[in-house]
């Protein structure tokens, strides 16, 4: 984004401040710009310091019919466009949304340099929207790092994920299971990006938490580009706000690291002129920065003994081999069923069961475990006719025997628990000495 170099001029002389042309209307750009994107994403509800549903203004009229005409008249799209919350930002409705939002952005800062055009510059604007900037883009470090310093967003494999073959995952599959299965390394990276947003509250750490997260958000960038993972829209504009907020001091930095030039003190201007006034908007800034900080806390907190590694695991926790079954009173051997049939039982959270096929594929249900009355339910996504029903035997801690009726089919299970730490994922653990590499 070569435009933003000249807003490395705006560091003047405060008493007679004068922009160029090309940084007055970068500026103009990149404000409109900044404020649709900012608006129409999660940036807008990251900045509510309490946990409260925002509505989706992206969805909303009349930016969604926008969106969704331009998507048909211009890119030949098939309507209606898929907008909902499926963890996905690189929805075709949000590069279409991407698109629209740069050529207003032009058009609007065309149209305002030519009603504006006498202005020497911007100061009092620049001051409040960089400071918008930086919490904007400090929230978001706080909710993507807290995420991380609280292993969640890439938890340790699930217990089917250790069972799945390596060339079943996809790139964002291996992504997460690498880092996952590495929870010091996720919590490292969580650290990096929360000191970021931390360094980006105080005005005089502002430019060196822009330089954490403008790294930060590379590093991130490169692995949604070279793994599909579908945040690349928004760790672009994360970068691009980041080099926003590093822009006046490019000529410093270049000074300090190429030039071998001495540098001197910032130029940014303060908010206010008076000290009193400045030292309550530093109150105001710190004060912002923890309640953001303690919201993310807050809810990583909650989110990992609900849906995290705190939280509460199967009664029947386990992977389980099947080592008899049964169907309508006929014995099978597992090695010899045909395809379809189980392989091995796997109770991992407590509304979930999972069996593997004998092709290394793998059936998912809802499950309601009675431990009490030793009884199970399953459920098959919205297929209402299907049921199935077992009760369960539990002789030793390793054995499970399983009896019902599943899909009109009487069933019968004997399996045996299987040790978790048999996987080398789990049990290998960290040494500071190795005689010879372990790589398997």
């Amino acid at each position: 984004m070569g435009a933003q170099a000249p807003i490395a001029q705006l560091q003047t002389d405060s008493q007679t401040p004068h922009w160029s042309l090309p940084s007055r209307v970068a500026f103009r750009f990149w404000f409109v710009y900044f404020s649709l994107f900012c608006v129409t994403t999660q940036v807008l509800g990251s900045l509510v310091p309490i946990r409260v549903e925002l509505p989706d203004l992206a969805s909303q009229w009349p930016m969604r019919q926008v969106t969704f005409w331009i998507a048909a008249h211009i890119f030949g799209a098939q309507l209606p466009l898929s907008y909902g919350d499926t963890g996905s930002g690189d929805k075709f409705f949000y590069w279409v949304m991407t698109f629209w939002q740069l050529a207003l952005a032009a058009l609007a800062a065309a149209i305002w340099s030519l009603l504006d055009r006498k202005r020497a510059h911007y100061l009092t604007l620049y001051k409040w929207f960089r400071l918008f900037l930086r919490f904007a883009l400090a929230a978001q470090m706080f909710g993507y790092g807290i995420y991380k310093v609280i292993p969640l967003q890439m938890p340790f494999p699930r217990l089917a994920t250790l069972l799945e073959p390596y060339g079943n995952f996809s790139p964002m599959g291996v992504l997460w299971s690498s880092i996952g299965a590495s929870p010091w390394y996720e919590i490292f990276a969580g650290c990096a990006e929360t000191l970021g947003g931390i360094l980006l509250i105080l005005p005089r750490t502002a430019m060196l938490g822009a330089l954490v997260c403008l790294a930060d958000m590379t590093q991130v960038f490169a692995l949604n580009m070279t793994y599909d993972v579908p945040v690349k829209l928004l760790s672009l504009h994360l970068m691009l706000m980041a080099s926003f907020l590093l822009a006046p001091e490019f000529r410093r930095l270049a000074d300090f690291f190429f030039r071998n030039r001495a540098v001197g003190p910032s130029t940014e201007p303060p908010l206010f002129s008076r000290r009193l006034a400045s030292r309550i908007a530093l109150a105001a800034q710190i004060l912002f920065g923890i309640l953001l900080v303690g919201m993310n806390a807050y809810s990583g907190r909650t989110a990992w003994y609900t849906l995290g590694g705190g939280g509460p695991k199967s009664p029947l926790y386990g992977i389980w081999n099947v080592d008899e079954l049964a169907i309508d009173g006929q014995l099978r051997a597992p090695l010899l069923i045909d395809y379809g049939r189980w392989r091995r039982a796997v109770f991992d959270s407590p509304s979930r069961m999972v069996f593997q096929r004998m092709d290394d594929s793998f059936a998912r249900y809802g499950a309601s475990i009675t431990a009490n009355a030793n009884t199970i339910a399953l459920t098959k996504g919205t297929d209402k006719n299907w049921k199935a029903s077992f009760t369960f035997e539990r002789p030793t801690k390793d054995r499970l025997i399983l009896d019902g009726n599943m899909d009109g089919h009487q069933v019968h299970m004997q399996l045996r628990l299987v040790d978790r730490n048999q996987f080398l994922l789990v049990s290998r653990g960290f040494h500071w000495i190795q005689e010879d590499p372990f790589n398997r």
